[in-house]
C-alpha cells in the first residue's frame, strides 16, 4: 500500500530481493540466472544465526500481511527468525528496537525503515557489531545495508497515472499521498505528477499529503470533494490504510458508484491486499498495482549476507533487476503488476494466497 517509503509513518508492501554483503561473490549471469561464485564470510559464514525482524507497524492490512508471512518464509528459506518486533510508526522506537535486536545477539537484521535519514543511526549501530542489514520496502538514505529489497516505485505512480488518464479524458483528479519524508511517497508521488503533464494535460491533478495516516486521509478527502464534486479519478498511495475510508466517504456522499455506472470515479491503488481486490471484484475500485512479498526475499537475502555472498547489478531469475542506488546501495526492483478486473483472480498474486 504497502508501497510501501519513509518518516514517521509509512505503510508499504513485500516480497523483493537484493543483497551485497561482505566476503565472496555471487554473480549475476546474463542469462538472468543467479550463480553463488563460492566463498564465504560474514557474520556465521553458513548463515546460521538468529535473525530480527523489524515492523514499521501493523495498522495497515499490508503489513500484516507481511507479518504472518515472516514465519512462513523464514523456515522456507532455512531462516531462524526471532518473533517480529513491531515499531508503532514511531521512527524514534525503531532505531531502539534495532539496538534492542543487536543486544539479544542476533547476526542478521531485516528492516522496513519507517524513516529513510533517520534509520542511518540503527545502520550505523548494526555495523559497528558487525551485523548484516536487509531492509525491506524502503531505501536508506544513507548507511550500510547488505540489499534493498523493493519494488521501483515511479513505476507505481506511472501505472496509476496511466490507468487514470487511459480511462479519464479530461478533469480534476486526486492523489493521495503518502508521507513525503519517505522516499516511497516522493517517487509516487513525483512520477504520478510529471506523467499526467507530460501525457493527459487534459487532467488537473489535486494532490492530498496525507502522511501514511488514514485519518488524515479521510479528513482531507472529505474536504476536497466539498469543494471539488466533480472529481473523476483517484489515485490512492496506500490503499491498507486508504481505501478502506475512502470507499466510506464516497458512500457518505453518495458518490461511490460501482464501475459501468453513470458518475463512477475511477479509483487506482497500490498495495495489493485482499480487500483491494474484493473492491475490483465488486466494481468499487478499478485497479491496484500489487506490492511484491516482501518476506521471501528479505529472509533469502538476509542469509545470503550472513554467508558473506555477494550481488551484481543486472537481472535476475525471479524476473527482477538488481540496480545500484546512487547512495551505492543496491536494489532488488521487484515486479509489481497492474491488478484489474481481468487478472483479480490470479492465484500467482499474493493477495490472492492471504489464508
Amino acid at each position: 500500500m504497502p508501497g510501501s517509503t519513509v518518516r514517521k509513518r509509512n505503510t508499504s508492501r513485500m516480497l523483493g530481493a537484493v543483497a551485497l554483503a561482505a566476503g565472496a561473490s555471487l554473480v549475476l549471469a546474463a542469462c538472468g540466472s543467479t550463480k553463488d561464485t563460492g566463498a564465504s564470510g560474514a557474520a556465521g559464514g553458513d548463515g546460521t544465526g538468529k535473525v530480527g525482524v523489524v515492523l514499521p507497524l501493523l495498522t495497515s492490512p499490508f503489513w500484516q500481511s507481511y507479518n504472518d508471512y515472516v514465519p512462513k518464509m523464514a523456515k522456507s528459506e532455512g531462516v531462524d527468525a526471532m518473533k517480529t518486533v513491531n515499531s508503532n510508526s514511531d521512527p524514534s522506537q525503531q532505531i531502539t528496537d534495532i539496538n534492542n535486536q543487536l543486544n539479544q545477539g542476533v547476526e542478521g537484521l531485516v528492516v522496513a525503515p519507517l524513516d529513510s535519514a533517520a534509520i542511518e543511526a540503527g545502520l550505523d549501530q548494526a555495523e559497528r557489531k558487525g551485523v548484516p542489514v536487509v531492509a525491506v520496502d524502503v531505501a536508506p538514505d544513507k548507511g550500510k545495508v547488505a540489499m534493498v529489497v523493493r519494488a521501483n516505485n515511479v513505476a507505481y505512480g506511472e501505472k496509476a497515472c496511466r490507468y487514470l488518464g487511459e480511462h479519464i479524458t479530461s478533469g480534476k483528479v486526486v492523489q493521495v499521498m503518502g508521507d513525503l519524508a519517505s522516499v516511497n511517497g516522493r517517487d509516487r508521488s513525483a512520477a504520478f505528477r510529471a506523467c499526467v503533464q507530460k501525457n493527459f494535460p487534459k487532467l488537473k491533478v489535486l494532490e492530498i499529503p496525507a502522511k501514511w495516516e488514514s485519518d488524515t486521509a479521510a479528513s482531507k478527502l472529505d474536504t476536497l470533494l466539498n469543494a471539488n464534486p466533480d472529481i473523476k479519478g483517484i489515485y490512492l498511495q496506500a490503499g491498507g490504510v486508504y481505501l478502506a475510508p475512502t470507499l466510506q466517504i464516497l458512500k457518505s456522499k453518495g458518490m461511490l458508484k460501482t464501475a459501468g455506472q453513470s458518475g463512477h470515479i475511477a479509483i487506482v491503488s497500490n498495495d495489493g491486499i485482499p480487500q483491494e481486490f474484493d473492491a475490483i471484484r465488486k466494481g468499487e475500485i478499478d485497479a491496484t498495482v500489487s506490492q511484491p512479498a516482501y518476506a521471501k526475499y528479505g529472509m533469502y537475502y538476509i542469509k545470503a549476507a550472513m554467508q558473506g555472498k555477494r550481488f551484481k547489478p543486472g537481472p535476475t531469475d525471479h524476473d527482477s533487476t538488481i540496480v545500484k542506488l546512487p547512495s551505492g546501495i543496491l536494489e532488488d526492483q521487484l515486479p509489481a503488476p497492474l491488478v484489474t478486473k481481468e487478472n483479480v483472480d490470479d492465484p500467482e498474486l499474493w493477495g490472492n494466497t492471504v489464508e
